[in-house]
């Protein structure tokens, strides 16, 4: 680990990558000498923050309390743990210990719309992004995906911040005022952050709503409706909704999404299947109401909007049977809406690192939807235990393997869904490259 004897030095940033080179260059923007620490010997970004700031000291290889509690703030980066015994040590010393959207916070000036959620985070962020644009307003976006949210600030003349934040951003964040704040919904996932306590992830979830105008609240979810309370909600969900609410309702036959008893748009006209997609668009265009954006391009975007790669992604239809890449269901409840979002019997690739998850809300869903499940990657016996039952369940060594073998399983008019409710870190760098070499096989083995 490289030392620097003398601290001369305010905030110590943790963990570098590409959220820490956001803070270092925040920081000194704003006059602040910092220090960076990281476990690794060579970090992502180390070679640009050497040549962006090649006095700013930089501790590599590992934490060092001493060193840590020295500081007189901690930035630390989303993907370490607040449990790791360092930062505990210097919390209780009352060290300030803050992420980068805390400080993105304190200097915001415009509105802020902030989604959080287990599903659904980014194709939502997407569409009011979009809205937005549509609409002519200069908008912002990013946070857990795209940019960092500290490098947003850079945008000039914004007038709205759009910000997708993750579970563990909102652990570091304490003063972000949002116009609008929405918890999509809340399903098992990394609970091996969180002790496998379902309550901990729900309390992390629910700091999105500390400091809003109104909270966007899916009525279907109680751990969302919990987390909300019963003042200043506007409420979304499957049935039909009071006044000033958002629902589907029908109206001769068809499903419409509808604020009230006012039909918006027929899910016909959507061209992303299932009713999670459905879901999505009542709570974008409650949150594009609050946001002051006209109706009218929410509408068009919502009619022309595609969908998002490895999200319930269409693939090929070959010899009666289509092929989706749901890669980013890297969670339980992810692939119980893929599943139950599409039409006919599916069959179900599966696997991966399951972060402590129970498998066993999957086992009603496969039972009534799935011809069979091929399971693959680090979990796939723990999930073949919770899905026991009637169903045809195999095992793959690898993508070819899960993809061969779900082609001779299916069935004309059937699917082929890769939706592993797991993470991908046992077999793949992470979900994205999971998703192309599925899609690349696919191509391979199916269409050649």
């Amino acid at each position: 680990m490289q030392r620097i004897e003398q601290i001369n030095w305010h905030t110590l940033i943790v963990g570098l990558g590409k959220t820490g080179l956001s803070v270092a260059r925040h920081l000194s923007t704003q006059g602040v000498a910092f220090a960076v620490m990281d476990t690794r010997e060579v970090p992502p970004s180390s070679d640009t923050l050497a040549e962006e700031f090649p006095e700013v000291p930089r501790y590599f290889g590992g934490f060092d309390a001493d060193v840590m509690c020295e500081a007189k703030r901690l930035v630390v980066s989303p993907g370490i743990p607040l449990a790791t015994p360092e930062i505990e040590k210097a919390r209780s010393l009352g060290i300030e210990v803050v992420g980068d959207v805390e400080l993105f916070a304190r200097e915001a000036k415009a509105p802020i719309i902030a989604v959080t959620g287990s599903n659904g985070k980014t194709t939502v962020v997407t569409l009011l992004d979009l809205m937005a644009k549509q609409a002519g307003v200069k908008v912002a976006t990013g946070g857990n995906i795209g940019m960092p949210a500290l490098e947003l600030l850079d945008q000039a003349d914004t007038e709205l911040y759009v910000l997708e934040l993750s579970s563990f951003q909102l652990e570091t964040t304490f003063s972000l005022n949002c116009k609008a704040s929405c918890i999509l919904n809340i399903t098992e996932d990394h609970l091996d952050r969180y002790s496998g306590r379902m309550d901990l992830y729900a309390t992390a979830k629910a700091k999105i709503y500390d400091h809003c105008d109104y909270k966007i609240v899916n009525r279907d979810d109680p751990l969302v409706v919990t987390a909300a309370g019963d003042k200043d909600i506007i409420t979304f969900g499957v049935g039909v909704p009071n006044q000033g609410e958002y629902g589907l309702a029908d109206n001769e036959g068809r499903t419409w999404l509808v604020k009230g008893k006012q039909p918006l748009i027929c899910k016909d006209d959507l061209k992303v299947a299932g009713q999670h997609n459905e879901i999505n668009g009542l709570a974008v265009l409650a949150m594009a109401e609050v946001a002051g954006i006209p109706l009218s391009p929410c509408l068009e975007v919502l009619r022309e909007f595609t969908g998002l790669e490895h999200r319930t992604q269409w693939i090929a239809e070959y010899n009666g049977i289509n092929w989706f890449n749901d890669s980013k269901g890297t969670n339980v409840g992810a692939t119980v809406a893929a599943m139950t979002g599409l039409t006919g019997k599916t069959v179900l690739l599966a696997g991966g690192q399951g972060k402590g998850a129970d498998f066993t809300p999957l086992a009603d869903v496969v039972r009534q939807y799935a011809r069979a499940v091929v399971l693959f990657g680090e979990d796939a016996e723990v999930i073949a235990l919770s899905l026991k039952g009637d169903i045809p369940i195999v095992f793959a060594r690898n993508m070819v393997d899960a993809v061969t073998q779900a082609k001779d399983l299916a069935q004309i008019g059937d699917n082929v869904l890769l939706s592993p409710a797991c993470a991908s870190f046992d077999m793949f760098d992470n979900y994205e490259q999971r998703g192309n070499v599925f899609v690349e096989t696919v191509k391979r083995v199916v269409l050649c």
